[in-house]
């Protein structure tokens, strides 16, 4: 069981001056649950090398077991100081691939050429793709093997409108996600801000925010654990 992790290269919030990156949560929470199954993870990120971390995510509300862990984990922080660059893997390698959020992938993943063409393949060879929150935004320029947008018809979830409201960035990020998502011709649905909903369509897993991370896990474990 091999899973492929995709994290973001991108650490400016919009032109704030502020800084953004993945969310630690969205990361240590999948990251373990499937290792703990048994999983063989990979990590990687368009520039390679350590990706930025949303410096906001290591505030004290927003630390969970699996955060902790991570703190005191090596093995794990020197595995995200050294992520291979995207264009060095290949989906004929992995059994599915899973993006964590944090606003970084707004910047970089939506249209990095070479995640599309991952994430098209993965889904060409039968494989499941599974994103958190903002990384539902990695799904949005990929098609699927007839050549139709990939999110046509399909059912899925991501980062809010009212919850990017919460937060104060609806004006800071280059688009609102829940929009784009429903643009693409996809079926967006949600359940109440900060609580988890995640939805299985085919190959594709979504969460809608952080409280949804280590249950799109469990999705994805349960496909996974399906094909065997």
């Amino acid at each position: 069981m091999k899973v492929l992790f995709v994290l973001t290269s991108h650490d400016q919030l919009g032109d704030t001056g502020e800084k953004t990156g993945f969310w630690t949560e969205e990361f240590a929470g999948p990251y373990y649950t499937l290792l703990d199954a048994g999983a063989e993870i990979t990590l990687a990120s368009p520039a390679g090398g350590q990706p930025p971390v949303d410096p906001k995510s290591g505030l004290p509300d927003f630390q969970t077991d699996a955060t902790r862990r991570l703190d005191n984990d090596p093995a794990t922080i020197d595995k995200l100081a050294t992520t291979h660059k995207l264009v060095n893997v290949s989906a004929d390698d992995f059994d599915a691939v899973f993006y964590p959020g944090g606003h970084g992938p707004l910047w970089d993943l939506t249209t990095n050429g070479i995640s599309v063409a991952l994430i098209e393949a993965f889904i060409k060879q039968g494989k499941p793709v599974s994103a958190v929150c903002h990384a539902s935004c990695v799904l949005l320029n990929a098609f699927d093997p007839e050549s139709e947008p990939l999110l046509k018809g399909k059912n899925v979830t991501g980062f809010s409108n009212t919850e990017e409201d919460a937060v104060q960035l609806t004006n800071v990020v280059p688009f609102l996600l829940e929009d784009e998502l429903v643009a693409k011709g996809g079926h967006y649905t949600k359940g109440a801000d900060w609580s988890s909903h995640v939805v299985t369509d085919g190959l594709l897993i979504t969460g809608q925010n952080p409280q949804s991370s280590v249950d799109v896990a469990k999705a994805l474990l349960k496909a996974l654990q399906a094909e065997a």
